[in-house]
């Protein structure tokens, strides 16, 4: 199915082929992760015929495991990665090559102008991620698993933060308990703010500083099964709360609330992204609005389709994304809510079931 995904894009999109990195896309079409080093490896798809893979010798036995058929063209470190470049475009002789912007280096891409200079690159990023827009049921499964075993592991942590801990004692914790919860990896360094660093909306956690009591504690973060990434916020005020902050975080809890009201199938992610926004510029709290309502979320954590305005794609079931207003205070505080929502033929899902009521721990 991915394969034949992939080609319609191409035929759409007037390529003779598709040259996939080491990545999600290339995940989606063989089944296969591979490190991105000083090494050139990826696969070559054709519109018609067998895909071509350019492997490192030393990768050769981890592409056969996937039983992908291809045609395999493996080179040396001494021999360097140029005639196996050569080797490939021979086969097919490719007119237009349609690449990942985001993932090929100027390493590959003069490799191929070496193997065939009158080659047109053509940037299909956000075309050849199509293939990924929609979830299967499995995915959707991966998806969730991931989701509930890092709101099973906040639950642990949150349980026992106390004032004086630092922030990097927190991730730490953090770190280890999602793991202890089944986790293979981390989405992305977890993000635990708490104070004046919860206004960086990607504050990075500090040895120095210790949590005091009227603290906003931000987490940003999420767990890994079978390849699907979660990504959770939630905010927490240590010991008590002013009034003042009470207001910022219910502020930020209703735009959350009508960022879910909005989205649905047929519904475009400007319309989502420009309710919310049009909710939080009319509060008192306007001024402290940093960034978008959301953005896809699967084998990637950022990825299409991006909740923002402007952006009039039309939300489809099995489209996933994040739901995660914020506002930020500079120098005192900053709230964000995100939850991961699954757009089902009749409406979407929250895939994140962890309380959204304010809550103070500690």
């Amino acid at each position: 199915m991915p394969l034949e995904q992939l080609r319609a894009v191409m035929a759409a999109e007037n390529v003779d082929a598709v040259a996939l990195m080491p990545g999600s896309n290339l995940r989606k079409v063989t089944g296969g992760t591979f490190m991105v080093n000083e090494r050139p490896t990826l696969i070559i798809v054709p519109l018609d015929g067998e895909p071509v893979a350019i492997m490192p010798t030393l990768e050769v036995p981890a592409f056969k495991s996937l039983n992908f058929s291809a045609t395999l063209i493996h080179w040396q470190d001494a021999d360097g990665y140029q005639p196996a470049f050569d080797a490939a475009v021979e086969i097919y002789r490719p007119r237009r090559l349609g690449v990942e912007g985001q993932r090929m280096r100027v390493m590959e891409q003069q490799a191929f102008y070496r193997a065939s200079p009158e080659i047109e690159i053509v940037d299909l990023q956000a075309e050849i991620s199509q293939i990924r827009l929609r979830k299967s049921d499995a995915e959707i499964d991966a998806l969730q698993a991931a989701i509930d075993l890092s709101e099973r592991a906040l639950e642990e942590v949150i349980a026992n933060v106390k004032v004086g801990m630092t922030e990097a004692e927190i991730r730490a914790r953090l770190t280890i308990t999602l793991f202890e919860h089944g986790s293979s990896g981390i989405a992305f360094g977890p993000i635990v703010a708490a104070g004046s660093n919860a206004a960086e909306p990607h504050a990075k956690a500090r040895q120095s500083y210790r949590i005091q009591l009227g603290d906003a504690l931000l987490f940003d973060f999420g767990g890994i099964v079978d390849g699907f990434n979660a990504d959770i916020t939630r905010t927490f005020f240590v010991g008590l709360v002013s009034d003042e902050d009470r207001a910022l975080y219910e502020a930020v809890k209703k735009a959350n609330e009508i960022g879910h009201a909005t989205a649905g199938p047929g519904v475009t992610c400007h319309a989502v992204d420009d309710a919310v926004l049009t909710y939080l510029e009319s509060t008192p709290q306007a001024e402290y609005i940093l960034h978008k309502t959301g953005h896809g979320l699967g084998l990637d954590v950022h990825e299409d389709p991006y909740i923002m305005r402007g952006n009039h794609q039309i939300l489809e079931p099995g489209m996933v994304f994040t739901n995660e207003p914020g506002l930020y205070v500079p120098g005192r505080l900053g709230v964000r809510i995100e939850d991961d929502v699954l757009v089902t033929p009749d409406g979407t899902r929250s895939l994140t079931s962890f309380p959204k009521e304010l809550q103070i721990i500690g």
